[in-house]
């Protein structure tokens, strides 16, 4: 759809006042929506009408608007971030449907990933993830002193894409067990590729993996939903190069 004809939107969204609220879905309708307007957009004129009408607005997520912050977590449809391949929520727009759809609105779903109110949840887990050890903490010299160490190009390339990851929690959402190996491989990856970050590799699998556990994702079992749902496009290959990662640690421990 183009131009300025404008489309009648039905939506379905989660509406949850706490963590401790069991939800249900509320029904609304739209008039007038442009299929220029981003889909965050679309939920700003529908929180609009709420507040007109004297209701509670739809609390939701965002920060950048621009595709690079992680925040807009939406099931859109039963798909994190809905129908477009390699697109954040906020990038995705109102032409991706038709005049007179219905859209279903939830949060992403993960015991590790608590609704705290209508589509907004609480992905701290992700920080406990990456506190354990996604980092460099050795001495590593300064800024000038990077350039001065080789770095085989694909290396350097494969550690940019898994650096892509915006930790926005598509591959929880979408995996079956709730797993979060696609987000903690690419974290372990951009470090594990590069110099700077061999000298606490053993430690940071180790760390970062036993996190994961604790924070209560499940375990992967290579359904590639994480993979196809991912709006970074960040590749499974991560999960092997962590796995890699976590045996050699577990096989140095016992060396020592």
């Amino acid at each position: 759809m183009s131009g300025n004809k404008t489309m009648t939107i039905h939506l379905k969204v989660w509406r949850q006042k706490s963590k401790k609220d069991s939800g249900h879905f509320a029904e609304y309708t739209l008039n007038e929506v442009s299929p220029d307007m981003s889909f965050l957009e679309m939920l700003d004129v529908l929180n609009v009408q709420l507040v007109r009408d004297g209701g509670d607005p739809v609390a939701f997520d965002h920060d950048c608007r621009e595709g690079i912050c992680g925040m807009c977590s939406l099931m859109i449809n039963g798909q994190a971030h809905g129908p477009e391949k390699l697109t954040t929520t906020c990038q995705l727009h109102m032409r991706s449907f038709e005049d007179q759809d219905t859209i279903v609105i939830e949060p992403f779903r993960a015991g590790a990933f608590p609704v705290l109110k209508d589509l907004m949840t609480d992905r701290s887990s992700f920080d406990k993830v990456i506190q354990a050890g996604g980092y460099v903490s050795v001495n590593t010299g300064n800024a000038q002193d990077a350039n001065n160490i080789p770095v085989p190009k694909e290396n350097a390339d494969l550690a940019m894409d898994a650096a892509a990851c915006i930790g926005c929690g598509a591959c929880v959402a979408s995996c079956p067990n709730a797993s979060a190996m696609l987000f903690a491989s690419a974290k372990i990856s951009q470090l594990a590729l590069l110099p700077q970050g061999k000298v606490e590799a053993s430690k940071r699998a180790s760390s970062m993996v036993e996190a994961m556990d604790e924070a209560g994702f499940g375990n992967c079992s290579n359904h590639a939903e994480c993979e196809a749902s991912c709006p970074k496009g960040i590749n499974l290959s991560n999960i092997a190069r962590m796995n890699r990662e976590f045996f050699k640690a577990k096989i140095f421990s016992r060396n020592d």
